[in-house]
């Protein structure tokens, strides 16, 4: 593989300021790194948020940063020692699926076992750290899962949200043939849908603001969707008996649906709250949240989920493609974050491909 000293980079100055840019490419990868040939990368919701907010909560962008965190790339430079996530060596030419996640692997929450919850986590995509917009990247090995040549690159993205969704599902702990609601069916509650039907959950309720997704949201497993301009709290209130459900999954980015959640819950639920708001707060209805004794979980990403969603992949239990409408090349980039964010063209998952991918 030749590798070229330059390289085409999506780099955002600021909200919906978005600039493909050709630039230097990052060299020679230290001990336990790698450099990766970006093939796929998909969009996130939290991307969508870089793109049109400039920043997620309190921390905003300060100079040009290269969003992505969907990624998958081939291996194009190995650094001394560089293994993978299952500890095996990684070889030049090698497909895999990227875990964006990079804790120090040190502190009391990565020894009890939380990597999300690393004390110096950093993040692919999250300022200040670069993500996967551009041909080349140098990554931490140990992110790095082989891909099997079973799986495509796309369906090697889409391990990361995928992931999302195996870690929210565990939160909830989810029993066989209890009810379940899904407020948001994005790409990440679409996972959580087929995901909780696979957990035996009955019946799974979703609700979205666009119809292409309430459609999706069929595909991949609801029995019922309610159209959330249209009072979804007494849509699912009236379906369960004014009983409400066990489990609520909030993946929207409405402050509404998180209100919502509590509303639809029933006596003794778990709700687990996924989505990105807008603004840096949120309202639970408090008397209804108390009197219900619900349980709820904020979802900090995920830990320890590439190899159970590879699994599923490879075992097709999960749909990683039917989701994705729309593909662009990485020279389109502003124009594919700017139809997402508009939600034009009946879109549910866009995938920005490299310029180098034959």
């Amino acid at each position: 593989m030749r590798i070229p000293d330059e390289m085409l980079s999506a780099r955002l100055y600021g909200p919906r300021d978005m600039r493909v840019e050709r630039v230097p490419r990052p060299t020679d990868p230290g001990p336990d790194e790698t450099l990766l040939q970006v093939t796929v990368t998909s969009i996130c919701g939290s991307d969508l948020h870089w793109y049109t907010d400039g920043g997620i909560g309190e921390t905003r962008i300060e100079s040009p940063l290269v969003v992505g965190h969907e990624f998958a790339g081939v291996v194009a430079e190995i650094g001394e020692n560089a293994r993978d996530g299952f500890d095996n060596p990684l070889s030049v030419g090698q497909r895999v699926a990227v875990d964006p996640a990079m804790p120090c692997h040190r502190c009391e929450y990565c020894e009890k076992g939380h990597p999300n919850l690393c004390r110096r986590l950093h993040f692919c995509g999250t300022f200040p750290d670069d993500g996967s917009l551009s041909e080349f990247m140098i990554v931490p090995a140990r992110t790095c899962f082989p891909l099997p040549d079973e799986l495509t690159n796309l369906e090697g993205a889409m391990m990361e949200p995928l992931g999302i969704g195996i870690h929210a599902v565990r939160l909830a702990e989810i029993n066989i043939a209890e009810s379940v609601a899904v407020l948001g069916s994005g790409p990440i509650g679409l996972f959580i849908i087929a995901l909780a039907k696979l957990a035996g959950a009955s019946p799974i309720i979703a609700t979205d603001l666009h119809p292409w997704r309430l459609e999706m949201a069929k595909l991949y497993g609801a029995d019922l969707v309610f159209d959330g301009n249209e009072d979804p709290v007494q849509s699912i209130r009236a379906a369960t008996g004014d009983r409400g459900v066990d489990v609520v999954f909030e993946a929207a980015f409405g402050n509404e649906t998180v209100y919502q959640s509590a509303q639809v819950a029933g006596l003794g639920a778990r709700v687990v709250l996924i989505g990105i708001t807008e603004k840096n707060s949120f309202a639970l209805p408090a008397s209804t949240s108390r009197r219900k004794g619900l349980t709820i979980k904020m979802s900090r990403r995920m830990k320890h989920t590439y190899p159970t969603a590879m699994k599923l992949a490879l075992e097709r239990k999960i749909d990683l493609n039917t989701m994705v409408t729309h593909r662009f090349p990485l020279a389109d980039a502003d124009r594919a974050f700017a139809l997402n964010a508009a939600y034009e063209n009946n879109m549910v998952k866009a995938v920005i491909e490299s310029a180098l991918v034959s």
